[in-house]
């Protein structure tokens, strides 16, 4: 991968006309979107992004309408100079870095929101949330012209909402999920997690011990979703600082809840743990 320095861009202007070029040249676009705050699950995305494309774009924008009233947009974490050592040498060519102002100008009105898939799991807990997703990510696929874009299979349901959208949107490009990547100790890599505190962290491990204990049911022969629901939610309410917003089984498609494992499905499950939200899933299959 290419050890230089990558190139910054801050306005739209800009980063569309790189975007004509490279592709004028026949050259393969992917990007890669996050909110900053990288780690080693963002970079796993990066080279993912590098072996489909001659080009990578990743863009750091902490977008504020994916929030609500009461979560943390304003201590969000944002290092710009820690994000773009941690892209250095991993063959990034544009690190794309907009205003409020530029994604979203004064006076408009047009959002891009997906029926029905963006209803349940995250969406029932976070009233507007993957509307801000959908609208943000399809001005960036606008913006950055990419033949791919690169997304965390960790929020599994923002994964299907994309798809979605790209597919009804009809825009011109792949979307490729990148598998969660893990800490030694099992906790799924997140932003988030650096406010956790050593006595919330250890507790969060609840949430993939949880995931492992149903997969293991469902290897057993298990299939019944109530139980396996109860067997995850048994588990992390051991941990006296969890409290669980949700935790579903559902078709791993089209997010249709399902009450008995009959086909792939997904298990989501979204919880707080002294008060940081944390999501997780694991993919079911019934054997």
């Amino acid at each position: 991968m290419s050890p230089t320095e990558p190139h910054i861009i801050t306005e739209v202007r800009e980063l569309r006309g790189w975007a004509e070029q490279m592709r004028a040249e026949g050259r393969r676009i992917a990007l890669v979107p996050t909110m900053g705050a990288l780690h080693e699950g963002h970079l796993s995305l990066v080279r993912l992004a590098h072996a489909r494309a001659d080009r990578v774009v990743v863009s750091i924008f902490v977008n504020p309408t994916q929030f609500g009233p009461n979560e943390d947009l304003k201590h969000y974490p944002r290092d710009l100079a820690s994000d773009l050592s941690r892209l250095r040498g991993n063959g990034v060519d544009v690190v794309f870095t907009p205003s409020v102002r530029e994604m979203y100008p004064e006076g408009g009105a047009t959002w891009v929101e997906v029926e029905r898939l963006g209803e349940g799991m995250c969406g029932r807990h976070r009233p507007g949330h993957f509307r801000g997703v959908t609208t943000i990510v399809a001005r960036l696929f606008n913006v950055a012209r990419p033949h791919v874009a690169v997304f965390g299979e960790k929020d599994y349901q923002q994964l299907v909402v994309i798809r979605r959208m790209a597919r009804d949107l009809l825009f011109d490009l792949e979307i490729v999920a990148g598998p969660t990547v893990r800490e030694p100790d099992g906790l799924a890599m997140s932003s988030r997690n650096a406010y956790l505190t050593p006595e919330a962290r250890q507790q969060a491990r609840a949430l993939n011990a949880a995931l492992h204990e149903v997969r293991e049911l469902v290897r057993s022969g298990e299939l019944d979703s109530k139980r396996l629901v109860a067997a995850a939610r048994n588990r992390i309410e051991k941990e006296p600082l969890a409290e669980i917003d949700y935790i579903e089984i559902r078709d791993a498609g089209s997010l249709e809840p399902l009450s008995r494992l009959d086909r792939r499905a997904v298990l989501g499950l979204a919880v707080r743990v002294a008060a940081t939200r944390l999501i997780d899933n694991t993919i079911l299959e019934a054997v």
